[in-house]
């Protein structure tokens, strides 16, 4: 997995840089050290994941989201923060973030976050998660969806597995499968990011107030 490393400080870019490089898998091909040059070395090395902080000169981490979104470029983005905000998150997430990583987690949370990246699903810090499972109001259906399905729904946007969402509801792998399948037919969205996206954009797992 080739990487690039887009943070302003330096002791944080060599801390991460030292994380990433202890990870057999991963390359990291550049690092930026404000949002500009984030977005021309993404255009020019077009990395498999961006790693970029939130809070930068030149260009904030959310408008590098923005401006790679709206690129031709393969590279996704795993934003890097020091705040769980809610507007930050819901916002990042609408723009196509792959995930939203929280700078005080657990070291394992990056390596964690980068496989869930390789295997193409969208990771939030499980600080994040609860929040959003909090501020989610339960027992309501989403149109067009059971209230099973709603359930899976938000679940899988709150970043867990088919396997976790199972054990949770107590449903066999296939079931869940089965319903996500359904859920991604009705409400005709083809990849986990656009189903984080609706869940976020239809306040299922909303912001708090």
């Amino acid at each position: 997995m080739k990487v690039l490393l887009a943070d302003d400080h330096r002791l944080v870019r060599a801390g991460l840089r030292s994380l990433l490089d202890s990870m057999p898998e991963v390359d990291v091909v550049a690092e930026a050290a404000d949002g500009e040059e984030a977005v021309r070395l993404v255009h020019e090395l077009r990395p498999d994941v961006a790693l970029v902080d939130i809070a930068m000169p030149k260009l904030s981490g959310l408008a590098v989201l923005h401006q790679i979104a709206a690129a031709d470029v393969p590279t996704r983005v795993l934003l890097l923060s020091m705040y769980d905000n809610d507007e930050y998150v819901a916002e990042a997430v609408r723009a196509g973030a792959a995930g939203y990583l929280i700078k005080d987690a657990a070291v394992e949370e990056l390596g964690l976050a980068l496989q869930a990246l390789e295997c193409g699903d969208v990771y939030l810090s499980p600080a994040i998660s609860r929040k959003l499972a909090l501020a989610f109001s339960g027992g309501r259906a989403t149109p067009g969806l059971t209230s099973r399905q709603t359930q899976i729904l938000r679940l899988v946007a709150m970043g867990q597995s088919s396997k976790e969402i199972a054990r949770e509801l107590d449903l066999s792998i296939k079931t869940v499968e089965t319903h996500r399948t359904q859920i991604m037919d009705r409400l005709d969205i083809r990849d986990l990011a656009g189903l984080v996206r609706y869940a976020v954009r239809t306040g299922l797992v909303g912001t708090e107030k």
